[in-house]
């Protein structure tokens, strides 16, 4: 397959899930959308991941408009589609759905659970029922009419929007340094606090996400 990874800025790629996309033998097309605009077309999958910038903050990002149109047409044209994140708000956005400010701002790992729709779902499936993730977040989504939430935290964690396009509030691509950075700018908790957490669960949390992405390929890849 050719696996379209759209990733808006250098701090915010594909990360792990380009190596699992790589090791599984499909190309990745890593397209930075800011800076490069409309991505190509003829793409089997397509990832989103996350970044700074918000839902609501169009008039300084533009992009997002293009970012809306382009979800849209992914998921009308059953383009097997994962968000993390900023993607997951983006989708939940483009199709329906509320995006704002959590209630609070997410550092760290937090007590996750798949709904019971999650727990039958091919992809979050792939999950334990109730899981640790790693949250790095200050916004989130409302589920938008007609999806489906497929997990639940201190936000909403998990939709799908049809039946082949998904949003994961957490972050299950990072690498260490990569997650240290962002904190570094902004954490809910000491950094070095986080640093211990992150040191005694980012291996067992890396191996999910490693999971989370090849239930996404083998769906995509119609297995």
């Amino acid at each position: 397959m050719r696996v379209l990874a759209v990733v808006h800025g250098p701090h915010v790629r594909s990360e792990l899930w380009g190596d699992v996309v790589r090791a599984e033998g499909h190309e990745l097309v890593e397209w930075d959308l800011p800076a490069r605009g409309t991505p190509p077309a003829g793409v089997d999958a397509v990832m989103v991941f996350g970044g700074e910038q918000n839902v609501g903050e169009e008039e300084r990002n533009p992009w997002l408009h293009l970012e809306y149109e382009l979800l849209r047409g992914w998921v009308a044209a059953g383009t097997p589609l994962l968000g993390v994140c900023l993607g997951a708000q983006t989708l939940a956005h483009a199709a329906g759905g509320t995006v704002g400010p959590a209630p609070r701002l997410l550092s760290g790992f937090y007590e996750t659970e798949l709904t019971d729709a999650g727990l039958a779902d091919p992809v979050l499936g792939s999950l334990p029922r109730r899981f640790e993730a790693l949250n790095a977040n200050g916004y989130c989504f409302t589920v938008p009419p007609g999806a489906v939430q497929l997990a639940d935290g201190p936000v909403p964690q998990a939709l799908r929007v049809g039946e082949r396009a998904w949003g994961v509030q957490f972050h299950p691509e990072v690498r260490h340094d990569q997650v240290l950075g962002w904190w570094r700018v902004e954490a809910a908790r000491p950094v070095a606090e986080l640093e211990v957490e992150l040191a005694e669960k980012l291996a067992g949390w890396q191996e999910l996400g490693r999971t989370l992405c090849r239930a996404f390929l083998r769906v995509a890849a119609g297995g």
